[in-house]
């Protein structure tokens, strides 16, 4: 079982921080939790919308929907997994404190006391000071080791912040992450992994820890292979750092460079990756009476901001709901007799469907239209449709106003890792931009 990957979380404390190849960066293979399974597609689908099927209540997106990373940890090494996401800052693995309060995971857990490398970072570290959006540090009560909680729609986790040895691939490197003593996540959270490794903008990421104040480096991107198209092993990549931008080094396909917009209040490095996404055509037509407003960074409630974002953690696209009804009305008008009704035994959220041979001949691209000098992102009719039987494939965009949902992503717009395949997506964060390029991420 093979599963390296790394993802981004952040920390300012350079002191804490040392990369041995942080000239060369890091490249490694995802895996889709997926893999574990020998599941043919159509249950590939079913496990995917049975994942959706308590609404969307948070940004990170739990079971059955992520990219896992496997890495070691400690000296002597230790083997752990996480899943990754960049709608997440902390990077944390359950810790042998952790029994019995914890969800179980498939590997031992990680054991402190057995490496010569581990350190607890103290109350008076300038680390302990760092802001985690979806997550704090503090002092623990016994007043000396700095403590973490990071808050996720599932539930949180709970323990010390501390440094640790990491390997990734042949590449080591020293980093803050959070060794979780105590957690209310389910045991289906996390697809049997260890923990996460966020990919967030915030203050604890590991992209900041391995640039060391070289804005040149920070950067990270990454490219998913399609996961209802046979095995999913080894289909997809990650490069960290100066190995970053890379991946597609001689390819002619077209790049699209979006600008982040700037997160509420004017701060550069809270957690999400707001879009300035301010319309959509499909096919030919543009959608008619879709204000660019919807899609826009506001505040919908005191405190509270929705906007459109990419996360790697959802599944598939969660749209604002005056969009998604004139996606659908207009898409219904399009494909006319070629629509057929979707199967009885699968997800009521299922509302526009064809003939599973039909959908490369009759469903129309989307294109995503970008504010300023972003351009436009096509969206090839495999990344929102799939089969979800042996005869029917149907759109997978969503309306984001679902009965469970709540404030503020029932009114946020996200872009999810179904539409990021076979794309390759590089994350600029020292200039403050994303790059898309089509790419075959299982030839990388």
């Amino acid at each position: 079982m093979a599963r390296p990957l790394l993802w981004l979380v952040l920390l300012c404390a350079s002191s804490l921080t040392s990369f041995a190849a942080r000239a060369a960066g890091l490249r490694l293979a995802l895996t889709h939790v997926d893999a574990k399974a020998n599941l043919s597609v159509e249950e590939r689908m079913h496990r995917r919308l049975a994942s959706m099927a308590g609404g969307v209540a948070a940004p990170l997106h739990w079971a059955g929907n992520q990219y896992i990373a496997e890495y070691l940890i400690g000296n002597p090494p230790q083997k752990a997994e996480a899943v990754v996401a960049i709608g997440s800052d902390l990077f944390w693995t359950q810790c042998s404190s952790c029994s019995p309060v914890c969800f179980k995971q498939d590997l031992s857990v990680y054991d402190p006391s057995m490496s010569s490398t581990y350190r607890a970072v103290a109350c008076t570290d300038a680390a302990c000071a760092m802001s985690l959006t979806g997550g704090e540090t503090q002092c623990s009560v016994k007043g000396t080791e700095c403590s973490v909680l990071a808050t996720y729609g599932g539930g949180v986790a709970a323990g010390d912040l501390a440094v640790e040895e990491f390997t990734f691939g042949e590449e080591v490197a020293s980093l803050a992450f959070g060794c979780i003593g105590a957690s209310t996540l389910k045991a289906t959270s996390l697809e049997g992994s260890s923990g996460v490794i966020g990919l967030g903008r915030g203050a604890l990421s590991v992209v900041s820890q391995l640039a060391a104040g070289d804005t040149t480096t920070t950067r990270f991107s990454y490219c998913l292979g399609p996961y209802f198209h046979g095995a999913a092993v080894n289909q997809s990549h990650l490069f960290v750092g100066a190995s970053a931008a890379t991946g597609l080094t001689g390819a002619d396909t077209p790049v699209t460079t979006v600008p982040f917009v700037t997160n509420p209040n004017d701060e550069p490095y809270t957690t999400y990756y707001y879009l300035p996404l301010v319309g959509i055509t499909v096919g030919k037509t543009r959608l008619d009476g879709v204000p660019a407003a919807a899609f826009e960074l506001r505040e919908v409630t005191p405190g509270k901001w929705a906007g459109t974002m990419i996360d790697s953690a959802y599944p598939f696209m969660s749209l604002v709901d005056v969009a998604h009804q004139a996606l659908k009305a207009e898409l219904a008008a399009q494909l006319g007799a070629s629509l057929v009704p979707p199967p009885e035994k699968v997800s009521k959220r299922l509302e526009l469907c064809v003939a599973r041979g039909e959908v490369a001949t009759v469903v129309p691209p989307l294109v995503l239209h970008f504010a300023g000098a972003g351009g436009d992102v096509v969206v090839p009719p495999e990344n929102y449709w799939a089969p979800v039987d042996e005869v029917t494939a149907c759109m997978l965009v969503f309306s984001a106003a679902q009965p469970n949902a709540k404030l503020p992503m029932s009114e946020t717009t996200v872009i999810g890792n179904f539409m990021q395949q076979n794309m390759y997506l590089l994350y600029d964060l020292g200039n403050g931009v994303l790059s898309f390029q089509p790419a075959d991420c299982s030839s990388m």
